[in-house]
């Protein structure tokens, strides 16, 4: 067996809906707990705009799952009651199938992911989540800088997709984005100066007591194209 990470966002519209999904936030996962072959799950809301905000954008929500086999997770989205419920309160959806290529940190203590870094084509797209627990004595200063970060998206290269998600606004953050190729993600983290320098203060301040980083190969996706063009995957 394989492990296989999902990516699912969905899109929502009418206050109904939307009050639907900010109270699953708290119901959704501990439903999943007996789920055959779910190593690890989160279902996060979003940020307005491409990157982190401290506004909350209530029409979109994304479900990260980590699964022992690609099978175990087509089997879930098939025939699960609870996402089918979900489901049918959205507009509009879209799961990724992904492999990790490589991770290093921890999510809540643990590391989900399983690297398979053979996957590896730094010239094909590249999807990467980064995620960080902010101290709360650094909170101020952290989303003091983050304005600037997330106006670097339309400097230099842009990702295919780009959201900022989170399971606890403020706190628990997260970035997925899905690149060209690796060298577009990279000239973007390590060239843009307000990103670069976003990673210097944050080496020297550690505003953050438990972050992630990793990398996926996108090798497959179900329903619509919510996330931009991922017709070459290859």
């Amino acid at each position: 067996m394989h492990q296989v990470t999902t990516f699912t966002l969905f899109r929502l519209s009418g206050w109904a809906n939307k009050f639907f999904a900010l109270k699953n936030m708290a119901e959704f996962v501990p439903a999943c707990k007996e789920v055959k072959g779910l190593d690890f799950i989160k279902l996060m809301g979003s940020g307005r705009g491409d990157g982190f905000s401290v506004l909350p954008d209530l029409h979109q929500y994304v479900l990260m799952c980590v699964w022992q086999c690609e099978e175990d997770a087509d089997h879930f989205f098939k025939n699960s009651a609870i996402f089918k419920d979900y489901v049918a309160h959205t507009t509009a959806f879209q799961t990724l199938y992904m492999k990790t290529t490589m991770v290093h940190g921890l999510w809540g203590g643990i590391n989900p992911f399983s690297a398979e870094g053979s996957l590896f084509d730094e010239d094909n797209k590249v999807a990467v989540l980064t995620r960080a627990t902010i101290r709360w004595k650094d909170m101020i200063r952290f989303w003091k800088d983050v304005p600037a970060v997330s106006g670097s998206l339309s400097q230099g290269p842009r990702p295919v997709f780009a959201a900022g998600v989170g399971e606890l606004p403020f706190r628990y953050q997260a970035t997925f984005s899905i690149w060209k190729n690796s060298h577009e993600m990279k000239a973007f983290a390590y060239k843009t100066k307000a990103h670069a320098d976003m990673v210097t203060k944050t080496r020297k301040v550690g505003w953050y007591s438990e972050e992630l980083f990793a990398r996926f190969v996108i090798f497959r996706t179900e329903g619509e194209k919510l996330v931009g063009d991922l017709e070459s995957l290859h």
